[in-house]
């Protein structure tokens, strides 16, 4: 079965945001290099732990795309940390509104989506339908 409208664009945004990811890597791993890290084992565990996201991110993606339960709730899991980044991010002054909006907007989009996903997926499987066994359909 085809995913829904709603899971492609979400897959679309966990891609982007798992590219995006994996240009502050880039972005690290260059700092790193010339020096500008306060401690060298901390700079790279942070651009490990920064891959790791980007990886899973992209996993999410790929996995919403295949209708797969386990990639939407991680997908999710993510979206509510980047909401949650976003709205901590109105705290520090000077307010920067491009990443707040750009963190934020774009991770309750991929929420929104997420869970429309879900949704749409759950009404067309025949093992959520109550009072059928979809055992019968057999």
């Amino acid at each position: 079965m085809r995913p829904s409208g709603p899971a492609i664009a979400a897959a679309i945004v966990l891609a982007f945001e798992a590219i995006a990811l994996g240009v502050v890597c880039l972005f690290e791993l260059l700092a790193l290099g010339a020096g500008q890290a306060s401690s060298d084992i901390g700079g790279i565990a942070l651009i490990v732990l920064t891959l790791l996201a980007a990886v899973a991110l992209g996993a999410f993606s790929w996995g919403t795309l295949r209708r797969a339960s386990w990639a939407r709730s991680g997908g999710v899991f993510f979206q509510v940390l980047g909401v949650a980044l976003g709205l901590a991010s109105l705290t520090i002054e000077p307010k920067v509104w491009l990443f707040t909006l750009a963190v934020g907007g774009t991770a309750l989009i991929g929420l929104v989506l997420l869970i429309s996903a879900t949704r749409l997926d759950g009404a067309s499987d025949p093992r959520l339908r109550r009072g059928e066994d979809p055992r019968d359909e057999v």
